[in-house]
């Protein structure tokens, strides 16, 4: 039977440190109930028609089947009154306007928020919207995320996708000069020589993530 005091949460993450945290900070506070904990978004999207949730707290970026933001917008559509928290242990930030487009409720850099995901769950229970203030600040090579341009973060972002100036050109609607200043100017800030470089350590730590990546359509290699 439903304790009717206790707000019912589903958590979601293929890492099982990442899944453990979840259920640990769920079981730990009084006025919640895990009811389960589950390795894929599809799977979230199923148990969700056959369960009585009250929040989920999702990670973006899966292995396998859909990715989490994906998923949310589904879960949100057919259950608009299941609150959602989206989490991520990247620093990537072109998923926030996706998941408010979606109606999602609220979204967590794991690594990088100052609120605690208790304060995040109770205040999105309680009807808050949360999203962070600003962009988390990561170190990249000599500089950090805030050196960077916007226009610099898109570029770097289709570099991770191992791109070639022309097509990043045609994806952001820019000249080929225009891409190639960008790639010299951030190689010269942070101090990386080559553009196979950037790529690669902007993967490696997560400061971008291209939509391949995301959606689950990338080998993860640089050609």
């Amino acid at each position: 039977m439903r304790d009717a005091a206790k707000t019912r949460v589903l958590v979601v993450d293929d890492q099982n440190i990442s899944r453990g945290f979840f259920e640990m900070y769920v079981r730990a506070a009084s006025n919640y109930v895990l009811v389960s904990g589950l390795r894929s978004a599809q799977s979230a999207i199923d148990f969700v028609d056959d369960h009585d949730i009250d929040l989920l707290i999702m990670d973006v970026m899966m292995q396998d089947g859909i990715d989490g933001l994906s998923a949310a917008a589904m879960i949100k559509k057919k259950h608009p009154n299941i609150k959602i928290i989206l989490a991520t242990s990247t620093s990537e930030t072109s998923w926030e306007e996706k998941a408010k487009e979606a109606g999602i409720e609220s979204f967590w850099y794991k690594e990088y928020d100052e609120h605690s995901l208790l304060d995040l769950m109770d205040r999105t229970v309680n009807g808050e919207s949360v999203y962070p203030d600003d962009a988390p600040e990561v170190a990249f090579g000599k500089i950090k995320r805030s050196d960077l341009t916007d226009r610099e973060i898109e570029v770097l972002r289709e570099l991770t996708d191992s791109l070639t100036n022309d097509e990043i050109a045609e994806k952001l609607n820019i000249s080929v000069n225009t891409v190639k200043r960008h790639i010299q100017n951030m190689m010269e800030k942070t101090g990386f020589e080559s553009r196979l470089d950037l790529a690669i350590n902007a993967k490696m730590i997560g400061l971008v993530v291209n939509e391949n990546d995301r959606l689950g359509n990338n080998s993860g290699s640089f050609s």
